[in-house]
């Protein structure tokens, strides 16, 4: 009799233990991380696919370093009618599919056959603020608030949701860079520089981006009116680096294939 009580109160305490494991054991498993590097992955929870996101770069990105031969052109766009078409056609000829073009808020709006042509044709779109103004002058609240005009003005015309951004001239510092981190932006510069907005004349263009050019560069050019030379020296600049072995990807791509070279001012 005795022992039958003492097997039932072991039993019991046995019992007790177990169910409190599996209680720890679900508090456990409720609370497990279950993001993910990759990018715009689905992760299976409880039958449901739930995005996850890549986490955003911290500073501001040159370059990437790479030996394979891969550079990244990208155009700046804030205003004017008479450059993107022929940058467009010109980057269709010479079967140049990928390029990353960051473009304004109000551009964008004002001009939403251009942009929805840039969409349709397969390029990237990055974020170029609304007023083209430095952010560094500015606190957080107002950059927060120029950077979602901007976003929306290109979902509305183009249905992208931005993640890259081009601050209006290249101006940021440790603090911009952080708050445009902490929005979900990867601040993008430029390694190579093509000065097309100083209007040197076609063949200094041409001349600077394709002796300056390094495996995965970020290059800068303009597809605003401020930079027509642009124009004439495209082809050669596509041309000159083509015959240089390089091949065109977009920025998304060119930070997916190697370590970036970032700073934060």
């Amino acid at each position: 009799m005795r022992k039958d009580r003492a097997y039932r109160r072991q039993a019991k305490q046995l019992g007790v233990l177990f169910m409190t494991v599996l209680l720890f054991m679900g508090l456990l498993w409720s609370q497990a991380d279950t993001t993910s590097v990759f990018p715009a992955a689905a992760v299976e929870t409880a039958g449901k696919k739930k995005e996850v996101k890549k986490p955003v770069p911290a500073g501001a990105i040159y370059k990437v370093e790479t030996e394979k031969k891969i550079v990244a052109l990208t155009f700046d766009i804030s205003w004017g009618e008479k450059a993107p078409g022929p940058i467009l056609d010109i980057l269709e000829q010479k079967g140049v599919k990928k390029a990353t073009f960051f473009l304004s808020g109000p551009w964008t709006t004002t001009h939403p056959e251009l942009a929805k042509r840039i969409k349709t044709m397969g390029y990237e779109i990055g974020n170029h603020g609304h007023k083209h103004d430095d952010f560094p002058k500015y606190p957080n609240e107002w950059i927060r608030e120029q950077v979602t005009k901007s976003e929306q003005a290109i979902l509305d015309t183009t249905g992208v949701k931005t993640n890259l951004i081009r601050t209006p001239n290249g101006a940021f510092d440790k603090r911009v860079v952080k708050q445009l981190n902490d929005m979900g932006y990867t601040v993008v510069q430029w390694h190579t520089d093509s000065r097309d907005w100083m209007r040197p004349g076609p063949d200094k263009i041409v001349e600077r981006v394709v002796t300056k050019a390094v495996p995965g560069d970020i290059i800068l050019m303009h597809a605003s009116d401020s930079a027509l030379q642009t124009i004439d020296a495209l082809p050669r600049i596509i041309d000159g680096l083509k015959q240089k072995g390089y091949d065109f990807v977009s920025v998304s791509e060119l930070l997916a294939n190697a370590n970036v070279s970032s700073r934060q001012e």
